[in-house]
C-alpha cells in the first residue's frame, strides 16, 4: 500500500530501519523554530501524556530537549503535577505547554490557574485550547481567555489543538489571525491534503507542533487482533523510529511531540533526529498500516455527522487509541463519559446495521461496540 509522501522530500534508499539501542552519550539534535514565537526547539520534543516515571523527563531535560508538553486532563490532573516536579531546576531552560478543553472564558481561565499552580510556575510558554474539533469550538469566550491570559503575563503563546478535520480548521484558524502555534495530528497514514494546508500555516508564520506521529502508540497488544508474533517484528524493526522520520522529513513541522515512557524510547526518539527516511522505512511503515488499518482512525472527518444516533465516531475511535495503543484506560474512560448523556447511552449492537462504512477500511461497528463495552 503506498504512503503518503512530500514531493520536496524526496526518499533516500538504505537498510530497513533498526531500533538504536539506549545510549547515554551526547546525542545530536536538529532544530526547529515556532514559527512567529521565536522559540528555538529541538525537532524532537516531549509528550508527557503517558509518562509516570519522572526521572525520564528529568533525563530528557539534561540531554537537552527543550520544549515538554502536558494538559491538565493528562492522568486526571496528575500529569502536570508530575512534569512540574520534573522540571522545577530546568524552569528557566524549557519551555512548557500546557492545554484545556474549558467551554467558556471562565471554565478555561480556572483550568490555567490550576495547571499554573500544579506545574510549579508562574507562566506557560504556550497555552492550547485543546481538541477542538471544529471551529465552533474555538468560540468568543475561550479566546477572550487566551487574550486576559496573555495580558496578565500568565500565558506567552496561544494556540490550539486539533485531532482532525485539518481541511477546515487549519484555513478557519488562520483566518482568525489569534493563534501563534498549531498543534494538530500528522501522521504516516493520512491524506496528502493536508501538506498543502500545513505550507499555508507556515507562510502564515503559524508553528507546526506534530502529535499522534506513531499512529496508534508502540504498545504490542492483543487488542489488534494479529499475530503478536508479527507486531513484535514490526516493533523491534524500528516502526515507530520510521514514523517518526517521516514526520520529520516534512520541512512545515517545526518539532514533534511523541510521548515516551522510559529512557529507551527517549533514545529511540531523539536518534529519529538526524537519522534519513529511506526506502526500507516506507516499506515498513505500509506492512504497519496494513496491520493497523482495521482499527485505527486516519481523522479523515468522512464519518462526521454520519451516524443516525448521533455519535461522534472519530472521537471514540480515538478514545480505543488511548485505552489500546497507549495503555491509558483511565484517560479513555473519563473522555467517553465526558460525551453527553444521549451520546454514553447508544448501543451499536441495537443496530440492524451501521451508517458508516470507513473508505479507510476501519471496521467502526465493531470498534464502537467495544468502546461501549469498555468504558460505558
Amino acid at each position: 500500500m503506498a504512503l503518503p509522501a512530500l514531493a520536496s522530500a524526496p526518499l533516500e534508499t538504505g537498510s530497513p530501519t533498526q531500533a538504536p539501542a539506549a545510549s547515554h552519550s551526547t546525542p545530536k539534535f536538529t532544530y526547529g523554530t515556532l514559527g512567529k514565537t521565536g522559540l528555538k526547539v529541538t525537532r524532537v520534543s516531549f509528550g508527557c501524556m503517558t509518562t509516570s516515571d519522572q526521572s525520564v523527563i528529568e533525563r530528557a531535560a539534561d540531554m537537552g530537549i527543550r520544549y515538554f508538553d502536558t494538559a491538565r486532563v493528562y492522568q486526571g490532573g496528575n500529569n502536570e503535577r508530575m512534569v512540574g516536579a520534573a522540571l522545577k531546576r530546568h524552569r528557566n531552560d524549557v519551555y512548557i505547554s500546557s492545554k484545556t478543553v474549558g467551554k467558556d472564558r471562565q471554565a478555561a481561565l480556572a483550568d490555567l490557574d490550576t495547571s499554573l499552580k500544579e506545574l510549579q510556575t508562574d507562566h506557560l510558554d504556550i497555552w492550547y485550547l485543546h481538541s477542538r474539533s471544529t471551529p465552533d469550538m474555538v468560540n468568543d469566550e475561550v479566546l477572550e481567555a487566551q487574550r486576559i491570559a496573555k495580558k496578565d503575563g500568565k500565558v506567552r503563546f496561544a494556540g490550539v489543538s486539533f485531532h482532525g478535520g485539518h481541511a477546515e480548521m487549519i484555513p478557519a484558524m488562520l483566518k482568525l489571525n489569534h493563534f501563534d502555534v498549531f498543534l494538530m495530528s500528522y501522521n504516516f497514514t493520512m491524506d496528502p491534503a493536508t501538506e498543502p494546508l500545513m505550507a499555508a500555516a507556515r507562510k502564515a508564520n503559524v508553528g507546526i507542533v506534530a502529535m499522534k506521529a506513531l499512529a496508534g502508540g508502540v504498545r504490542p497488544t492483543p487488542f489488534y487482533k494479529v499475530p503478536s508474533e508479527k507486531l513484535n517484528k514490526l516493533t523491534r524493526q524500528g516502526a515507530p523510529v520510521a514514523a517518526l522520520k517521516w514526520v520529520l522529513r516534512n520541512p512545515n513541522v517545526d518539532t514533534v511531540i511523541p510521548t515516551m515512557t522510559d529512557e529507551d524510547q527517549l533514545a529511540e526518539n531523539i536518534a529519529a533526529m538526524t537519522a534519513p527516511f529511506t526506502d526500507a522505512d516506507s516499506q515498513l511503515l505500509a506492512m504497519r498500516l496494513e496491520e493497523i488499518k482495521p482499527f485505527y482512525c486516519r481523522m479523515c472527518g468522512r464519518c462526521d455527522g454520519k451516524c443516525p444516533k448521533g455519535l461522534p465516531v472519530a472521537d471514540m475511535l480515538r478514545f480505543m487509541t488511548y485505552a489500546e495503543g497507549y495503555g491509558q484506560f483511565a484517560m479513555a474512560r473519563e473522555q467517553f463519559l465526558a460525551l453527553p448523556a444521549e451520546v454514553t447511552r447508544v448501543r451499536c449492537g441495537e443496530c440492524s446495521s451501521c451508517a458508516i462504512q470507513c473508505p479507510n477500511g476501519v471496521q467502526v461497528a465493531s470498534r464502537l461496540q467495544r468502546a461501549q463495552e469498555l468504558f460505558a
